[in-house]
Parts: C-alpha cells; sequence; structure tokens
C-alpha cells in the first residue's frame, strides 16, 4: 500500500475532529484529485519552458520528455486545452509515479520542493472540496440546465465550481487554511461568512469613489475585512458587520441583496498572494468611469460592473472594494453565470452553442482590443448573460485590476485614456494580446470546451464571424500565448508572468486524432 503524502494525511487528521462523517468521502476523492492535480503538472510538462527539460518526442505510444540529467519522463499524449483528469500515471525511468507532488519531487531543481508541497497540499483540498460538495448534493444549487430553472444567483454558480483553475496545478492549493477553515470559507463547502470591520481614522486611508455612510463612523472608516485575514494576518479584533457568501476568488463575497466585497486576503491561492495594494485602489474609480465609457461603444453586448468605493489603510493587508454585483445586468428570465461555471451544466454540449458563445465572447474581446483595452477574460471575471433558455445573449465583465489600456490605441479612436500610469497601461501589441487571448481562449473557451477539439470545433465555427479587426490574424494562425504557470511558481519571487506558447487546438486535435475528451467533474 502507498504511504499517503503528508498533507493528505493531515487533513485527513484534521477532518476526523471536525467533520468525521466526511473521511470516508474524502478518502474516496483522494484518487481522482490525485489525477486531476497530475493532469495539470503533466501539462506543464508538455509545454512550458522548463529548464530541467531538454527535449520533448512524441511517439505511437505517448510524450516522453529527456531531462537535463540524462533521466526521461513518459506518459500519455498531451492535450493542453483538456479539464478531463487523463493522466493518472507516468513513468520516471523505471520508477512509476501516480502522485504530483511526489513526481516533482522526484524531478528536482530549484523551487520544486516547496512547489511540491503545495501541489500535495492541492491534491488534498480538492479531495475535501470534492467530497463535501457529494455530501451537500446539489439540492440547495441551481438547476444543472440554466434552461431549467432555480434562482440562479451568482454566488449560487460560483460554489458549484470545486476544482478551482483549471489548468493550474495549485488548483486548489490554500497553505494557512486548516480544514475547519476551508469548510467555513471555501464557497464550493456552501458557507455563510461572518464579514468583519477594522476602524481605521480616515487621515490615515486612501480613498477611491465614494464610500458608503454604513462604512463610516464619525471621523473614522470602517474597512471590511475577512474573518481569516484578521486572525491570521492583522492579528487583530474586528467587529462583525454583515453576513455574506464567499464567491470563487475565497476573498470576494457576496452580501445579501447589496454589493460584493472585494478584500484583502494575505495567503498564496494558484500564483498570487490576494491582497489589495495601493496601486489599485488609487486606479478603481477612474478604471470604473473609463469602463462606463468603454461599455457604451459594444453596442449593448457587454457590461462591466463598477466599483463603488475603495479604500486602503496604506497597506495591502488592509484594504476593501466594494463593487456592483453581475447580476443587476440580467432582466427578467435572464440569469448572469460566470463562465467558469458553464461547465457545471449541460450547455457546452448542446450542438452549436460553444461555437456561438465564442463568437460572442471573442467579437467583444477583439473589439474592445482594437479600441484600446485588453481584458483578463479568464472564467472567474467573465460572466455570460443567458436568456431562458440557455442562448448566450450578452457578456459581462468584473474586476478591472489587471486589464491593460493602451493609449496610442484609445486615441486612435478618438478616446481619453484614464488618467493612469504604471502596469496597467502599455502600448506592446504583444503584451496586449497576450492578456487576451490568454485569458479567453486559452484560459475561459477552453476551460469551459473541455478538449483541444470541442475548443477547435467552435473556433471553427465562430472565427469566420469575426470582426476583421488588426488582431484576429494573430488569433488564427499564431501559437497561443498562455501563462507558464507552473515556470512562474518555480522562478524567483518578483519575476512576474512568464509567457509561452501553446499549438492552435485544431493541431492538437489532428495529431491526436481523438474527439472530445470529455470534461472533469466539478
Amino acid at each position: 500500500m502507498r504511504p499517503a503524502p503528508a498533507a493528505e494525511s493531515v487533513i485527513a487528521e484534521e477532518l476526523a475532529a471536525v467533520r468525521p462523517g466526511l473521511l470516508p468521502g474524502y478518502a474516496a476523492e483522494l484518487p481522482g484529485a490525485r489525477a486531476a492535480v497530475l493532469t495539470r503538472l503533466w501539462r506543464a510538462l508538455a509545454y512550458e519552458p522548463l529548464p530541467f527539460v531538454t527535449g520533448r518526442e512524441s511517439g505511437a505510444h505517448g510524450l516522453a520528455l529527456r531531462l537535463a540529467d540524462g533521466r526521461r519522463l513518459r506518459g500519455p499524449h498531451a492535450d493542453p486545452y483538456a479539464t478531463a483528469a487523463y493522466v493518472t500515471v507516468v513513468h520516471l525511468d523505471r520508477e512509476r509515479y501516480d502522485d504530483p507532488a511526489r513526481l516533482l519531487g522526484a524531478l528536482g531543481g530549484p523551487g520544486t520542493a516547496g512547489f511540491a508541497a503545495e501541489l500535495a497540499h492541492s491534491v488534498a483540498s480538492l479531495a475535501l472540496s470534492r467530497a463535501g460538495a457529494r455530501q451537500r448534493g446539489r439540492e440547495e444549487w441551481p438547476a444543472e440546465d440554466p434552461a431549467g430553472g432555480g434562482s440562479g444567483k451568482d454566488w449560487e454558480w460560483e460554489r458549484r465550481v470545486t476544482d478551482g483553475h483549471p489548468f493550474h496545478p495549485g488548483c486548489r492549493s490554500r497553505p494557512g487554511f486548516s480544514v475547519a477553515e476551508q469548510l467555513a470559507y471555501g464557497p464550493e463547502h456552501g458557507p455563510v461568512v461572518e464579514l468583519g470591520t477594522v476602524p481605521v481614522p480616515a487621515a490615515d486611508c486612501l480613498v477611491s469613489g465614494h464610500w458608503p455612510a454604513e462604512l463610516r463612523d464619525g471621523g473614522r472608516l470602517l474597512l471590511p475585512v475577512h474573518p481569516w485575514q484578521a486572525a491570521h494576518v492583522l492579528k487583530r479584533p474586528y467587529d462583525v458587520w454583515r453576513p455574506a457568501r464567499p464567491l470563487m476568488s475565497l476573498r470576494t463575497l457576496a452580501l445579501p441583496g447589496g454589493p460584493h466585497v472585494k478584500t484583502a486576503l494575505s495567503a498564496r491561492l494558484t500564483s498570487s498572494v490576494r491582497d489589495i495594494s495601493a496601486y489599485s485602489v488609487r486606479a478603481a474609480a477612474p478604471l470604473s468611469a473609463f469602463a462606463e465609457d468603454l461599455a457604451a461603444r459594444t453596442d449593448g453586448l457587454l457590461h462591466l460592473t463598477r466599483t463603488l468605493g475603495a479604500v486602503t489603510a496604506h497597506s495591502p493587508d488592509l484594504a476593501a472594494l466594494l463593487r456592483e454585483p453581475p447580476e443587476v445586468y440580467a432582466g427578467p428570465g435572464e440569469r448572469v453565470v460566470p463562465v467558469a461555471a458553464l461547465a457545471t451544466t449541460s450547455l457546452p454540449g448542446r450542438p452549436g452553442w460553444l461555437a456561438e458563445f465564442a463568437r460572442l465572447a471573442l467579437t467583444v474581446g477583439l473589439r474592445l482590443l482594437e479600441l484600446g483595452v485588453a481584458l483578463e477574460a479568464h472564467g472567474q471575471n467573465l460572466l455570460v448573460v443567458l436568456a431562458a433558455d440557455g442562448t448566450p445573449l450578452r457578456l459581462v465583465y468584473r474586476d478591472l485590476a489587471d486589464i491593460r489600456v493602451s493609449p496610442a490605441r484609445l486615441s486612435r479612436h478618438g478616446i481619453a485614456p484614464p488618467a493612469l500610469t504604471g502596469r496597467l497601461i502599455t502600448d506592446d501589441p504583444t503584451a496586449l494580446r497576450r492578456k487576451l487571448f490568454g485569458s479567453l481562449v486559452c484560459g475561459a473557451l477552453a476551460g469551459t470546451a473541455g478538449s483541444a477539439h470541442a475548443l477547435a470545433t467552435a473556433l471553427e465555427t465562430a472565427l469566420p464571424a469575426l470582426p476583421a479587426t488588426p488582431d484576429l490574424p494573430a488569433l488564427r494562425a499564431s501559437p497561443l500565448p498562455v501563462k507558464a504557470l507552473t515556470l512562474m511558481r518555480l522562478s524567483p519571487a518578483g519575476t512576474g508572468d512568464v509567457w509561452t506558447e501553446l499549438p492552435q487546438p485544431r493541431a492538437v486535435a489532428h495529431r491526436a486524432g481523438a474527439g472530445p475528451a470529455g470534461r472533469e467533474r466539478s
């Protein structure tokens, strides 16, 4: 019998203390969780420019990697657009590996030890998430098919996404969160979180936009705080404010009948520490005003949620944003669904639906890119407004904190650039295309399609109907840009985004000679 990795054992011990009834389900989900994370890691090994991989050879029986130390790593052909857990075992020389953390530890090299620990935690937390979802069942969730009824609140859709990022090996890594805290704060576990507030003298704060009277107390501002942040980072008491439902990002929560609250959460989730910089707070109001003008130029196909107010106590660990909920953009009989949740519905399997959605998303994305704005349109930021029968009608985009804005392109179209400098501003066409194509095509659309074959089929139908913008040829013919997510985690802190390229989906599908690979259960 294989020994249980430390993270799996630790979570099992904690689970026995706080939710023993979940232990059998957790144990049953572990093999599938290992395969899910191993599949994501295999994608990175097959396509990212990792320094310890010196060559790749594709043959009749799969893919073989030559390593810098002379060893060979063998596994199946890699579909970089697949979300199904199709990699259950790989072989490093004569050794068999079915656990991603053990494999990465065996590969060795700078940064691998720390990232291997994250992968072990990702596996264990993913098994916990799936077990909790299975035990709770779907009686509290919206109907599987958006045409089938159900209230479909945004937070209800978001808690269906049990598996996190569809392509990041650290998809469910939550270092610093105990089992009790995952159950209390993870959206997939269906909790209600009691948000708190911390008072800070107004003179000590930077405010952008309007800060509501409810969060003011004389000369002090009341800053919303996440309970985990208060306990582990701020280490100070707070006043209980209002109950809220956590969204996919964990640190953003939906207030009943009110705005979404983005809180600082100084924990590393997937690639980034989720605090809120002073730059983001300062940019919030001008970006929000700019977004309203921008949305008006999309012929009603896109809504951009407004940031109502933002504040920081001049610390990334104590800051918050209040954002308009996407639901306000749904008309009678319509519902707004985060794109990451589409894979949990029957919609992508309907004939022609994926192509229709791809045409809508790419039309909007390319039009904005031509004007001078590249959205980071991954499945968490991008939402789709669906008609009662599931037809995709319009898009909603939230969280402008990491878009890219080209003053030169805006000026060519007679649009005044927002009064901003810094990382959001660039005229580099490569940087602009990476931001949009990497998030939308290799992220949102690929995650919804579930395989290179399904994505290629949708794109082949959608592309001829797209507007002939200057960026369209790069989307049609060039390799597609994507963040090298594993290389980024193995690189020194502060390296920033690292990019690589993926072959066009049709090339992957043709090489594999396969149909749809299916979609990972979530």
